[in-house]
């Protein structure tokens, strides 16, 4: 597709064709594209949990639903279980942190009070975006939502992450099935002139 389709194609999807499995080389192509995400210092603070096999599925939404509370049950996380293939997006602070007490970015310690913001989170968005991305432009269709917080570390003994990760939000990706539009959208979109600023964000008094 072109760029400009991508973009106005772009959704978050959330039902998928449960007989239709996703070629290994697409899934391999959309998460490389995420690792050419920007990362500040070219850290790459970021881990992807790639998960295609049924029990490793099984396992993602047990371990992320069971303790969770009502909000996460429903039909629309019935129709994302279909999903052939969920990326948990992962970020590690700590790679950051070293990264920027080198010699070459002039800090002399891992204090985070010199960050403005978590770039390790940003970063790992940046790559979650591409993945989702590379997805609409295969033809497929790819939400992103997060982990509850009652259950990322039930998740993350279910799968062995490391203490240091910490998951930032999951791709679920596949073939789309006849979907439901979220009751969100009937907010629309907010005015541009409301959101974009030209030169100063008010006129001076």
């Amino acid at each position: 597709m072109e760029f400009d389709e991508v973009v106005r194609r772009r959704r978050m999807v959330r039902s998928y064709d449960p007989d239709r499995p996703l070629p290994p080389e697409i899934v391999d192509k959309i998460v490389r594209h995420g690792l050419r995400a920007p990362s500040a210092g070219f850290s790459q603070g970021w881990g992807f949990l790639v998960l295609t096999d049924q029990k490793d599925r099984d396992r993602y939404w047990s371990s992320t639903t069971e303790n969770a509370t009502s909000d996460w049950h429903g039909d629309w996380l019935t129709r994302m279980r279909n999903a052939p293939a969920i990326v948990v997006c992962l970020s590690n602070k700590s790679v950051y942190l070293d990264r920027y007490a080198q010699s070459d970015k002039g800090w002399t310690d891992r204090d985070e009070g010199h960050w403005p913001v978590p770039y390790w989170d940003i970063d790992t968005g940046f790559a979650a975006l591409l993945m989702h991305l590379t997805a609409v432009d295969e033809g497929l269709g790819s939400c992103f939502f997060g982990i509850p917080v009652e259950t990322q570390q039930d998740f993350k003994d279910a799968f062995g992450v490391p203490a240091e990760f910490t998951p930032i939000g999951t791709l679920t990706i596949g073939y789309r099935a006849a979907d439901k539009r979220s009751p969100s959208l009937k907010r629309g979109h907010r005015p541009v002139d409301e959101v974009v600023h030209h030169g100063r964000w008010a006129t001076a008094d």
